[in-house]
């Protein structure tokens, strides 16, 4: 205001580079005041905010509706994904920023916001070692979900738990053995053993009523090599793998229900794109084809029963699930009926029972009774050439 009442009230004869001078701004703030003032008045000459009309670093409008489009063909895909899709359809393009492709989807309204959800810090049940393909695979079954037809559906589901690849996503009526099990051998035939698989402790892979918690699928598993490693009860978490999985699998059900061979046929194309196209993040946004490769151990033509150091521990189980042990018929589960099993001693009373490295209880024979335990007791200390039971309680 001062420099404008300073303006009008010159003399003719000094420039108005003068004025300015003498105002202490620089010609061009005089003549935008100026200017200001003869269009607006005086209100015109209060501060204004900055507003930039461009953004130098701003994605252009055709990259944004890139994003959309991404996004709106898979919905449920976050900004990392998408990123990482964007460099692969159109890598001359600089791609924006993982929080930018999240501001341009919340401008469009294409965000949901989360609920919040209550943290609880890790259990630290040791986990499965996934150290490379084929070390571990993940198997469950998908909570059973309704047809068109009125039946229902469980489906068979089985990752590499190292590269996250999709081997199997098949439609199976039941848990049962005769169902699941060629699909479980169609995968090992076409990508060879792994060293061990991870399930739950439910049928078909476990059992609560046999010695070892063994099912017919589960000691045919042990004969072709494979570690068995189960969930505890109550704990899917120790799954997460194949958990975050079935999250993703429920995009193959929505919409539903449908008929056997068009969610078949869903379930086909799930497979393609987990494997092929979606990005993982514990990849490091690669897919999972990229990093999964078959192993080195093939599908065994001729099953073989598990080999012992010595056949002198050795009885093989009759046709009701027993064995004759020391004149005492020790039961160990139908599923191993004409299988070996390896009694491994611990001193003259007591023995591990076990079907190949599967323990199935522990036999202790004191006082001429058998008493079978299902946990492995603790070790004794040694002391001084002692033995000693270990303390009650160890931090």
């Amino acid at each position: 205001m001062k420099f404008i009442v300073a303006l009008e009230a010159a003399d003719p004869s000094e420039s108005f580079t003068e004025i300015c001078r003498r105002a202490g701004v620089s010609r061009p703030t005089g003549y935008k005041w100026k200017k200001r003032f003869e269009e607006e008045g005086v209100a015109a000459l209060s501060d204004r905010r900055p507003l930039a009309h461009h953004h130098a670093n701003a994605t252009p409008e055709d990259v944004a509706d890139a994003i959309v489009a991404l996004r709106k063909a898979h919905p449920t895909w976050g900004p990392k994904k998408l990123r990482q899709c964007l460099i692969n359809a159109r890598p001359e393009v600089p791609p924006p920023a993982v929080s930018t492709i999240g501001q341009i989807l919340d401008r469009r309204g294409m965000i949901t916001p989360r609920k919040r959800r209550m943290r609880v810090p890790p259990a630290g049940v040791a986990a499965s070692s996934y150290s490379g393909p084929n070390a571990v695979w993940c198997s469950d079954h998908k909570g059973h979900f309704a047809l068109a037809d009125g039946t229902r559906c469980g489906p068979l589901t089985l990752i590499d738990g190292f590269s996250r690849y999709l081997l199997r996503c098949e439609m199976v009526a039941s848990t049962s053995d005769d169902e699941n099990r060629p699909h479980l051998e169609s995968a090992m035939r076409e990508f060879g053993l792994p060293a061990a698989l991870r399930s739950d402790g439910g049928v078909p892979f476990a059992s609560s009523s046999t010695p070892g918690r063994l099912t017919r699928l589960a000691v045919w598993l042990i004969k072709l090599g494979i570690e068995l490693h189960r969930n505890d009860p109550g704990r899917p978490d120790q799954n997460g793998r194949l958990e975050r999985f079935h999250k993703t699998m429920e995009e193959a059900i929505a919409g539903g229900p449908y008929t056997r061979e068009v969610q078949g046929r869903r379930f086909d194309a799930l497979r393609r794109e987990y494997n092929h196209e979606r990005p993982h993040e514990a990849l490091g946004q690669k897919t999972p084809v990229s990093a999964y490769e078959t192993s080195w151990r093939p599908f065994p033509e001729v099953l073989k029963s598990p080999d012992y150091p010595t056949d002198k521990n050795v009885r093989r189980a009759d046709d009701t699930g027993r064995v004759v042990w020391l004149g005492h018929r020790i039961k160990v589960g139908r599923p191993l009926s004409g299988e070996p099993v390896f009694f491994e001693p611990l001193d003259e009373a007591r023995w591990d029972v076990r079907f190949g490295a599967h323990f199935l209880f522990h036999l202790d024979l004191h006082g001429g009774t058998p008493n079978v335990a299902y946990v492995r007791p603790p070790t004794p200390d040694v002391h001084d050439g002692e033995l000693r039971p270990p303390p009650a309680h160890r931090p």
